[in-house]
């Protein structure tokens, strides 16, 4: 009689638990960049959150969200002020972000200080954050900046010719990563790159370095984003720049695709990678534009979804899937939603994502080039796909170590690594 009382007594227990979770609205911190040069990513990238939500509704694990959207302005410390702000006072269960690449750096290493929540990346691209001293507690569903290079460096020298390039990027670590990314498999194939140029992030005036681009180079990698994407192709314009341009994945992203005025026509024909290619025909790829589409007004969003949408959209996805694998239990340090986290195979509308040891994404990367639509619009267009591209790059793990981490000069352009 006693065994059946205490198993009564444990039931009644776990359901009062259980209806404590289905009451309790779980608390959900969104990091993304609303403020400075990067303004317009950070904008799409919410709207791949919230379209995240509307396919899925508004709950997970039987729990409504309650969504805290904390501005940013690219900066690892306003990253880090942000996330405090959600974690300390609001007191979010999951953070959700951020979107720039030394954000993510900032943030990883905060997240260790708070073990009791879960950060998901939302699109930040510096390989220094999963692959240096990685976090338990901080997850990235997306692959990084080197990662949405590859694929390109090849294309690039045997299929357009190009053997000599100059670069221009922002001077942090995500361009830093994708120029990594470009230079290894670019130099592999015997291409040179001859001079590399950095500006600060939020550049206004770009003359010095129009002035100073070589003319004997078959092109120009355009390592940019945002406001200064558009500056730059503004002003080079003006300049009677007319050399091939190759382009870092946020430099023909929809973000400068859509952008205002003319200056964007320059990206026409313009190779470039990352992580997705509007004109992909996949079924999974399609309906996610759709559901996209249909959660904005045509005025409020982009034609197509951004590289920024879908990282959060697949951030949102993957931390919606574990909350109802685990019924929103988040209770033991979030053990059970980090484990189903750290196993999760994501079908995502970029293809299928999974993570490794180090909880860092491997999927697939799509090679594009720009092209204009009938209607005037810009989209990219799917040359190639490479699948299952790890953070390593396909090179020897023990190899690549010994590259170094992606800097200014880091790597240098060589044949053979």
């Amino acid at each position: 009689m006693k065994k059946q009382l205490l198993a009564a007594v444990s039931a009644a227990a776990f359901l009062m638990t259980g209806a404590a979770y289905a009451a309790d609205p779980l608390k959900v911190g969104v990091l993304a960049t609303l403020e400075g040069t990067y303004t317009v990513l950070g904008e799409d990238g919410v709207r791949g959150l919230r379209t995240a939500l509307a396919v899925r509704g508004e709950q997970a694990g039987g729990r409504d969200l309650e969504l805290i959207i904390q501005s940013t302005d690219a900066s690892p410390d306003s990253a880090v002020r942000g996330a405090r702000k959600l974690v300390e006072q609001d007191k979010v269960d999951i953070v959700i972000g951020p979107l720039s690449g030394s954000e993510g750096i900032a943030i990883r290493d905060y997240s260790k200080t708070q073990p009791q929540v879960t950060f998901l990346n939302g699109i930040s691209g510096a390989q220094e954050t999963t692959y240096v001293t990685p976090s338990d507690n901080f997850f990235r569903f997306n692959t990084d900046g080197a990662q949405w290079s590859a694929g390109l460096g090849d294309y690039v020298f045997n299929d357009k010719g190009w053997k000599t390039v100059a670069t221009i990027g922002e001077d942090y670590s995500f361009i830093y990563t994708q120029v990594f990314g470009f230079a290894l498999e670019y130099c592999q194939a015997g291409g040179e790159i001859t001079d590399r140029f950095w500006v600060p992030l939020g550049t206004k005036d770009f003359g010095s370095i129009i002035a100073s681009l070589p003319d004997d180079v078959d092109a120009i990698y355009l390592g940019l984003g945002g406001g200064d994407a558009v500056n730059f192709l503004n002003q080079y314009q003006q300049a009677g720049g007319d050399a091939n341009l190759i382009g870092g994945s946020i430099m023909v992203d929809g973000t400068v695709l859509n952008s205002k005025g003319d200056a964007k026509k320059a990206l026409i024909g313009t190779p470039s990678s990352g992580p997705q290619a509007d004109t992909w025909d996949d079924e999974g790829w399609q309906a996610y534009v759709k559901a996209y589409q249909d959660a904005f007004p045509p005025d409020k969003r982009f034609p197509s979804p951004s590289l920024l949408a879908t990282g959060y959209y697949n951030a949102t996805t993957a931390a919606m899937t574990c909350l109802d694998e685990v019924g929103g239990d988040l209770s033991d340090g979030q053990a059970a939603f980090r484990t189903c986290l750290s196993n999760l195979e994501l079908d995502a509308p970029n293809g299928k994502i999974k993570l490794d040891e180090n909880r860092q994404a491997i999927g697939a990367n799509f090679v594009s080039e720009v092209t204009e639509l009938d209607d005037g619009s810009l989209v990219t267009k799917l040359v190639k796909i490479k699948d299952n591209v790890p953070q390593t790059l396909g090179i020897d793990p023990g190899v690549f170590a010994k590259i170094g981490l992606p800097s200014r000069d880091v790597p240098e352009c060589k044949t053979s690594y």
